[in-house]
């Protein structure tokens, strides 16, 4: 058993219900703020590309400063690396709902990604260095709440907010969870210096740095750039390639690399990180695509998708609690692998989707989802690092939160780019199969006001049918890979070693 200091071990509920706020933090604001571009377009006098930069520009900071995360725990220690984040994170967040132009907010929310990035690492590095080796399960089990309730909870919170006051609520409402939050890792939390800290490896993160920015904006912008056929993808493209080779070279030859070269000697960790980006892909894809989903097609206003799509979260605490008595008792990969199949039996389901499917089906469907999504996250954080060194636990969670994101991002980007695709494809199919002696034609039979008022009907309804198709391919697409990786479970260890 690891051995936990009784002054933490008493205050456990208090730490644990501390970090869960900074993670949910961070996980909210990464799509709270989606359903306010509208309101931000039409109050900052932008375009739609220029306001789309409001959520570029804070994923692409999260995603360049994880890494760095790791490392800023690792030298200065957790709890003053957690409390300037979540402290510099509240203020940021003031900034952008103070935010007069558009370029402000941009670089706000920039810097607010920036703080974000060491939320979610550092929580779960404090987590278990706050919980003993076989309660972890537990313990990643309850924390798991906060990484899955911010992206399923932002959207509808984020609507009502704008709805009811204005989209510089949706900033303003982290000030009372940051100073609850940073008093909280302040008086509770204790600083756990690494004994071997490394010196900062400037060119190894400039390298990463640059790969991943240039990979994330080359996912985040392909679709509205048309991908390859823009010179800006292709400059994106090949700057994330020739960086990341340097990174790779870098790492494999310097004695003190950015991200020490053990982490990936740790096959737990290796084919954990597959598994993260895919349980990452798998949560916020199906959050991204549902509610364009119920609202454009369904015709559900935004509160009332927020509603249909709430019972995934509860799906997900309960298989949580059930997960955090269970984890000891069964091997952890059955576990997942439970988990796995019940969520592409959701997502199958979903391929079965009609445009007249029920509300009731909807939630069943969600609950089952987040169920699934449950039962895999809490064995999965256990397993994933139960044989690596405590001395690189911290640059292992950072790393974990990383892929966690890039599976997201890439699910996104070409899962809503197969989507518009498909869309289009499956548009031309439709009219091209559209004569005069389709049932129903009404061209011919009436005046001509009349048939243009009939042709607007039929057009509007082969586009939500080609559309309504394209969902369905996602969604097929999504169940292929979730079962695909199943057999990869067995590849990690079981047993926890020495540490």
């Amino acid at each position: 058993m690891t051995a936990v200091d009784p002054a933490v071990r008493r205050r456990r509920g208090l730490i644990t219900l501390t970090v869960m706020m900074a993670t949910i933090m961070h996980a909210l604001d990464g799509t709270i703020a989606n359903v306010a571009l509208p309101s931000i377009q039409g109050s900052l006098s932008a375009t739609q590309e220029q306001v789309s930069w409001v959520v570029t520009s804070y994923i692409v900071a999260s995603a360049i400063m994880t890494p760095f995360a790791g490392f800023c725990a690792t030298r200065f220690g957790l709890r003053r690396t957690l409390s300037t984040c979540v402290v510099g994170f509240t203020i940021v967040s003031m900034m952008c709902g103070a935010a007069q132009s558009l370029d402000q907010l941009v670089l706000f929310r920039a810097l607010q990604g920036g703080f974000g990035a060491a939320l979610v690492p550092v929580s779960q590095a404090i987590m278990m260095d706050t919980y003993p080796r076989e309660e972890q399960g537990k313990a990643m089990a309850m924390w798991g709440v906060g990484t899955m309730v911010g992206p399923i909870l932002g959207p509808s919170l984020g609507g009502w907010l704008t709805d009811q006051f204005t989209w510089r609520w949706v900033f303003y409402v982290n000030l009372p969870v940051g100073i609850m939050c940073a008093t909280g890792v302040l008086l509770l939390v204790r600083d756990s210096l690494s004994d071997r800290p490394r010196p900062f490896d400037m060119l190894g993160f400039a390298f990463l740095a640059i790969a991943i920015g240039s990979f994330q904006l080359m996912l985040d912008r392909g679709q509205q750039l048309d991908w390859f056929d823009s010179i800006e993808i292709v400059v994106e493209t090949l700057v994330a390639g020739v960086a990341f080779a340097m990174f790779l070279i870098h790492v494999l030859t310097d004695e003190h690399p950015f991200l020490s070269r053990d982490l990936f000697r740790d096959r737990n960790l290796s084919v954990g990180l597959v598994f993260t980006a895919l349980a990452g892909l798998v949560l916020i894809v199906t959050a991204t695509l549902m509610p364009p989903f119920l609202q454009q097609l369904k015709g559900y206003p935004v509160f009332t998708t927020g509603i249909v799509l709430a019972p995934r979260g509860a799906g997900m605490m309960v298989a949580m609690m059930l997960t955090a008595r269970l984890i000891g008792l069964f091997d952890a990969r059955w576990l997942i692998a439970i988990g796995l199949l019940l969520c592409a039996l959701s997502l199958h389901d979903m391929t079965l989707f009609t445009l007249e499917v029920s509300e009731s089906r909807i939630v069943w469907n969600g609950v089952l989802l987040g169920f699934g999504l449950g039962l895999v996250f809490p064995p999965l954080t256990t397993l994933t690092f139960a044989t690596l060194p405590a001395r690189l636990r911290t640059e292992g969670a950072a790393v974990n939160a990383l892929l966690r994101n890039l599976g997201a991002s890439i699910g996104i980007a070409v899962l809503v780019s197969l989507l518009a695709r498909n869309t289009q494809e499956n548009r031309a199919e439709l009219v091209g199969q559209l004569t005069p002696y389709s049932a129903g034609w009404p061209f011919g039979r009436a005046g001509a006001g009349a048939e243009a008022q009939m042709l607007a009907v039929w057009d509007a309804e082969i586009n939500r049918q080609a559309a309504m198709i394209g969902y369905l391919n996602d969604f097929r697409v999504m169940t292929v890979c979730t079962l695909a990786v199943i057999p990869l479970l067995f590849l990690m260890r079981r047993q926890m070693l020495a540490r």
